[in-house]
């Protein structure tokens, strides 16, 4: 079983480096063509650079294309994107359904940071004080974090976090299990969904909630189960 898990891993970390790097260089037209688009379509830089957690904890930063108004993490719902959000762009919408915004992070996995497949890594203080989280949530930093992930393809921002952190430990469990063939699978259901343009966007437990209130709530309830007694 070691040998099975450390052969998948080898395979895992070569396949990343490859389709990441053959990518990066494909795409630069195109990339290049995004990276005007933002530019001119609102003030601020072009790339969005947040830190953020990967493979035991550790941090780095994560690289998006600026798909919202400079600062726009310290007002109105913070981290929580919710359908006609103020903060979004023009530009930034059709990133966002679309999911270009998230190109940039092709660097992240071919340096290592991330995966093409894994548990997508959380901002860096999002779970309250990192160190003392509870063994469910820990479980999911034992893989590097990924571009896409089995709670994306099990419904994406339709899931809370509970639901979350239930689907990304089953992946590490499947990884484990059955290896690359998981990645593999995963791969192509989400290629699928990006073109249906599914759960985009995040959904509030209270309809009747302003934006700030349910990303508040969402922000407190997080903390409150991440540290919940094992």
């Amino acid at each position: 079983m070691i040998i099975f898990i450390g052969i998948n891993k080898f395979i895992k970390r070569f396949f990343d480096m490859v389709s990441s790097g053959v990518l990066l260089i494909l795409l630069i037209p195109f990339m290049a063509i995004i990276a005007i688009a933002v530019k001119l379509d609102s003030k601020g830089p072009i790339f969005f650079v947040q830190r953020r957690r990967t493979l035991h904890g550790r941090e780095f930063n994560m690289y998006k294309y600026r798909s919202m108004i400079v600062d726009a993490e310290s007002m109105g719902s913070g981290l929580c994107n919710y359908k006609d959000d103020p903060r979004v762009t023009k530009v930034g919408k059709f990133l966002r359904e679309t999911s270009l915004d998230e190109l940039p992070q092709l660097l992240n996995i071919f340096l290592g940071d991330m995966s093409v497949v894994g548990p997508r890594p959380p901002v860096a203080y999002e779970f309250g004080d990192f160190e003392t989280i509870n063994k469910r949530f820990r479980k999911r930093f034992e893989v590097r974090g990924g571009l896409t992930g089995y709670a994306q393809i099990k419904g994406r921002n339709d899931n809370d976090w509970n639901e979350k952190v239930d689907l990304d430990n089953k992946y590490i469990d499947l990884f484990r299990k059955y290896g690359v063939v998981v990645d593999i699978a995963i791969i192509f259901q989400t290629v699928f969904r990006v073109f249906k343009k599914d759960q985009v966007y995040e959904t509030k437990a209270d309809a009747t909630m302003t934006d700030e209130e349910a990303a508040r709530q969402n922000a407190e309830n997080l903390v409150a189960l991440s540290h919940e007694p094992d």
